[in-house]
């Protein structure tokens, strides 16, 4: 198989096995191969399932031959986060707390995906328990950024990410509890979407904060990140989205941008970048409109006080027994859990139920169909550079993506160019409860309109001779 072929979409993918000219047994080998190849210097994966893989390609291999195709996932490989439970594998959630945990039920995401004809190669790396945003996980090594490997990719998905983007899964799972999908995503220049909150399952994936989490596809296009998402919505909840009407072209559509906060001490060069993107969008059609948001600094702040007190309360018991078992930063993250007070975080959760409001409210004022804002505003730092206790503001110092999660709307990262060392930059659209289809079509309109894809598929950052140490 010719290397290029690893960054195609799953749609092309998707054709080459029904016309049969690759097999899923000869793809997943392929791809075994590539991620043996890439790994010793990357680190994307914590565990390669590759028994599981090759039997999954087999009876996919087996459904095609007698005409029986599941999906539009079927006999396509994709890795998955190391935070969600696989049957009869170990899920270490990145830590060595759970690094003898073996489930007896996939999650229930996971299901889903391989009821619909998926391969699940590999379960890749993260920071641990999802607490981080850069994946420098000290039980099993930091995953590197393919555009500089001595870089962070993001986190904490950032090995779903990686993988994505290096061309060693087709497409990925990820969590998003501040940001931990759109972040990675952009500091890899892939696409990451968030999903309205509760519209995936939850259920199988260890939690971070039960009132942030959500799950989400991580994908080389927007088309692919809809064909995920159909497949991975709870099967009670789908019915709430439209994933079908797709549009060619932004008239009618209306952008509001926030200046404040979202906009603020940007560097420069990724602001221009970011820039340039809303010129492009105003040019397909779609109208700009200023908008004010009121109380971002609260909103902020109780963001913080809801993820920590609830990640405090799921490790309450462990932390307590075994606290050597974490790493330095986890450890520092969850001790400032224990000291929230029971009334602040009641307060945190009546600020989140009022920002909501607000943002509705405001954007319903001025007939808003999504809003845009960077994904991240700062280019990634060096592996290492960050001690543990200075870590904690990390996802609101690299990006503007925690305020998604309070929201509980559906976003979406896009990438949209490179600064002057092509280190991927990446925007925003958020949407309106159930909006998903919305901002996936906007999204897609944007991606068609520019040359992102051809040029990843081409440019050598992504190339296996050029990714060494």
């Amino acid at each position: 198989m010719m290397k290029e072929l690893f960054f195609n979409d799953m749609q092309t993918i998707s054709g080459l096995l029904q016309r049969k000219e690759i097999s899923p047994v000869e793809l997943t080998n392929q791809l075994l191969e590539r991620i043996e190849e890439l790994e010793p210097t990357l680190n994307a994966y914590i565990m390669v399932l590759k028994e599981e893989a090759l039997e999954q390609a087999a009876l996919m291999e087996k459904e095609l031959a007698e005409g029986n195709i599941r999906s539009s996932l079927h006999g396509i490989p994709i890795a998955i986060k190391d935070i969600f439970e696989t049957k009869g594998s170990v899920t270490t959630s990145g830590s060595k707390v759970f690094e003898h945990f073996i489930a007896e039920r996939d999650a229930k995401v996971i299901e889903q995906l391989k009821a619909a004809g998926a391969i699940i190669i590999g379960k890749t790396n993260l920071h641990e328990f999802a607490m981080g945003a850069t994946t420098e996980n000290p039980h099993y090594g930091p995953t590197r950024n393919p555009w500089n490997i001595k870089k962070i990719p993001g986190g904490s998905s950032g090995g779903s990410a990686v993988a994505v983007a290096t061309g060693t899964a087709f497409g990925a799972v990820g969590t998003d509890t501040g940001g931990s999908i759109r972040l990675p995503a952009a500091l890899c220049g892939i696409v990451g979407l968030k999903p309205t909150y509760n519209l995936v399952h939850t259920e199988g994936c260890t939690p971070l904060s039960w009132t942030l989490d959500h799950i989400g596809p991580m994908t080389r296009t927007v088309a692919d990140s809809r064909s995920m998402l159909r497949i991975m919505a709870d099967p009670e909840t789908v019915n709430l989205i439209d994933l079908d009407t797709e549009i060619t072209d932004l008239h009618g559509v209306r952008i509001g941008i926030c200046e404040e906060y979202f906009f603020e001490n940007m560097n420069h060069e990724m602001k221009n970048v970011v820039d340039a993107a809303m010129l492009r969008l105003k040019e397909l059609g779609a109208e700009m409109v200023a908008i004010k948001l009121e109380d971002l600094e609260e909103a902020i702040a109780a963001q913080k006080i809801i993820s920590k007190s609830e990640a405090y309360t799921f490790h309450e018991e462990n932390f307590a027994k075994k606290p050597e078992l974490y790493g330095k930063d986890t450890a520092y993250r969850l001790s400032l859990g224990h000291s929230v007070p029971a009334t602040q975080y009641i307060r945190a959760r009546n600020t989140r139920k009022c920002f909501i409001e607000h943002i509705l409210k405001k954007m319903a004022q001025q007939e808003i169909d999504v809003l845009f804002t960077p994904t991240n505003t700062t280019p990634p730092f060096d592996i290492g550079s960050i001690f543990p206790e200075e870590s904690l503001n990390n996802i609101f110092t690299l990006g503007r993506t925690p305020l998604g999660n309070l929201l509980g709307f559906p976003v979406i990262s896009v990438p949209c160019g490179f600064t002057e060392e092509k280190m991927p930059v990446g925007f925003q659209l958020i949407g309106k409860p159930y909006d998903d289809g919305k901002i996936l079509n906007i999204a897609e309109v944007y991606e068609n309109s520019t040359n992102w894809v051809s040029y990843l598929e081409k440019n050598t950052a992504y190339k296996a001779e050029n990714i060494t140490l």
